[in-house]
């Protein structure tokens, strides 16, 4: 299944994510990165810790003002909206691919 991706791979882009955001079309890319929080966050979202090779090693739903335990072999953090990663067969183990539009 493709799912548009906005990639956030400075150190702002990455610090801004999805906040202030009402929704989400597809899913964030936050590289690198090991954690996130959602502090100040208008919506739940659905966070998976992806490992260097973009193997999820978690999904988690998180509620707005949480923060999120880092995981240690994460490189990858992946944000979209709450129940969003279920529908897509996100969930451990598997590996997701990134593509660009040409």
């Amino acid at each position: 299944m493709r799912v548009p991706l906005e990639v956030a791979a400075s150190y702002r882009a990455r610090t801004r994510g999805l906040l202030g955001r009402d929704t989400v079309e597809g899913a964030m890319l936050l590289t690198p990165a090991g954690g996130v929080h959602t502090f100040r966050m208008r919506m739940p979202i659905d966070v998976a810790y992806l490992d260097r090779r973009f193997t999820v090693l978690a999904v988690r739903t998180m509620a707005p003002g949480r923060l999120g335990r880092p995981r240690l072999r994460s490189r990858h953090v992946l944000e979209a909206a709450a129940g969003a990663m279920a529908g897509w067969g996100v969930r451990t183990g598997v590996r997701v691919a990134v593509e660009r539009e040409t």
